[in-house]
């Protein structure tokens, strides 16, 4: 007979403790830890028989996986070209954000290209996802091959994938909800999420059926659950954006099939998500002109070049701790550009508010920005605007000097073709580029940026 042990699982991380106490050790979480039973095979010493395995060469004649286009161009662009049979994509995001929106969209254009699909939701009924799909619009959409169920057994779910193996696509909304009956303990906690979402990845490779898994999110906007969950997918993606803009952005966080870090760009109506195929012109389509602590940034999101504007407003403080505020970059970056600036070129910062803003509720993720928020800090100190038909971009050092960043021309050839002609960027030291028909102003240290801009009075 199999011996059962008592152990206790924190779930917030997933820590195994031998006994339970208030506080999780490993991430100083209370009352955290639940008592899950593990069985254990009788044995000597618990040891199992295995067989050997059968090994493959690394080469292989076998055609490449052909993927499956979701009908959402944006969506297979994040994706890397489109869904890959039998993989299992994660997608997180704040309550509200269109979730389950996009995924009851992408269901039905796949089912208009003749491919069957079926959503699974354990958090609504048939009936309110035929309200929401006649609300978008796509409810008369090849009914025949679009299949919607409420359930929460994760094994039942198995089970019907099994008996339709023509199945494209399978939505998973969401996995917190899901449970299994052989887990003694309730759904959404870390041992049902992970035997659940085990279930669902070993049925999904044996049916070569892609599966979409919706993920909650915490407060601090990471994926609920145990960290082994985003290790078991093949895809983690990453729905972003303020409930207040209409933009959302969909961010590839790890993809085993394509590349990471991609973005796609959807703007939300009342028929739906809605692409967006130039979302550079969209971000700056509010710009005003002649503001100073305005710069137009231009960045790379994976592979796609995107302008965006930043904007800086530098105050005088009445408090000890003057505030630094910033919506859509890493504050603690911000701060750290603050003391160079400060300590490098005397600009004065300290017993200011600071104030940054991403405009169009964008995330920009990689250091290339750090030129053009140094620009926006120093126009909105002197009052005197940047030139409207300028973009800028740039790594800056601790030492205020400029580093070089990568893919300098695509950004270029997307500013030249929104019509602006000039930009400041690092000196490429040489290195010849393809520059657009731009004219450049080369910094090498923020010293010379800040005589492009003018200097201080």
């Amino acid at each position: 007979m199999a011996r059962a042990r008592r152990q206790y699982i924190c779930q917030q991380c997933g820590a195994v403790h031998p006994k339970w106490t208030g506080k999780c050790e490993d991430c100083d979480a209370w009352n955290s830890l639940a008592e899950e039973i593990e069985e254990k095979a009788p044995g000597p010493a618990g040891r199992a028989r295995g067989q050997k395995v059968a090994m493959e060469s690394l080469r292989s004649s076998a055609p490449p996986l052909e993927r499956i286009s979701t009908g959402i161009p944006e969506f297979d662009r994040v994706l890397g070209g489109g869904l890959v049979p039998g993989s299992a994509t994660l997608i997180g995001g704040d309550p509200g954000i269109g979730k389950s929106t996009l995924l009851l969209q992408t269901v039905c254009r796949m089912a208009e290209s003749g491919n069957r699909a079926a959503y699974f939701s354990g958090e609504e009924s048939a009936d309110q996802i035929r309200m929401r799909a006649q609300r978008l619009g796509v409810a008369n959409t090849s009914e025949d091959l679009v299949g919607i169920a409420t359930t929460t057994d994760a094994a039942n779910i198995a089970a019907s994938l099994a008996a339709a193996p023509d199945t494209a696509l399978a939505i998973i909304d969401s996995i917190q909800t899901m449970h299994l009956p052989t887990v003694e303990s309730g759904p959404g906690t870390v041992s049902q999420v992970r035997a659940s979402a085990h279930e669902l990845i070993r049925s999904a490779k044996r049916q070569r059926t892609a599966v979409l898994i919706v993920g909650h999110v915490t407060k601090d906007g990471a994926i609920a659950g145990p960290k082994v969950l985003e290790h078991m997918v093949d895809t983690v993606l990453h729905f972003e954006g303020d409930r207040s803009h209409h933009f959302r952005i969909l961010r590839g966080m790890k993809n085993r099939f394509g590349p990471t870090d991609e973005i796609g760009v959807f703007e939300m109506s009342g028929a739906g998500l809605t692409e967006v195929a130039n979302p550079s012109e969209l971000f700056l389509s509010d710009r005003r002109e002649d503001v100073s602590g305005a710069v137009v940034f231009a960045g790379i999101e994976g592979t796609r070049p995107v302008l965006v504007e930043i904007q800086a407003l530098v105050a005088p403080s009445s408090m000890a701790n003057p505030r630094r505020n910033v919506v859509g970059w890493d504050t603690g970056r911000l701060s750290m550009l603050a003391a160079v600036l400060e300590a490098r070129l005397g600009l004065p910062l300290s017993g200011r508010d600071i104030f940054l803003n991403v405009a169009g509720g964008v995330r920009i993720m990689e250091p290339a920005a750090d030129l053009a928020v140094a620009a926006a800090l120093i126009s909105s100190v002197t009052g005197r605007p940047c030139n409207k038909n300028t973009v800028v971009f740039g790594e800056v050092g601790l030492a205020a000097e400029v580093r070089r960043v990568a893919h300098p021309e695509q950004r270029l050839k997307e500013a030249a073709k929104l019509g602006f002609e000039r930009a400041i960027m690092p000196d490429m030291k040489g290195k010849p580029i393809d520059k657009a028909g731009m004219m450049t102003n080369l910094v090498s240290s923020l010293s010379e940026l800040m005589e492009t801009l003018g200097g201080i009075d």
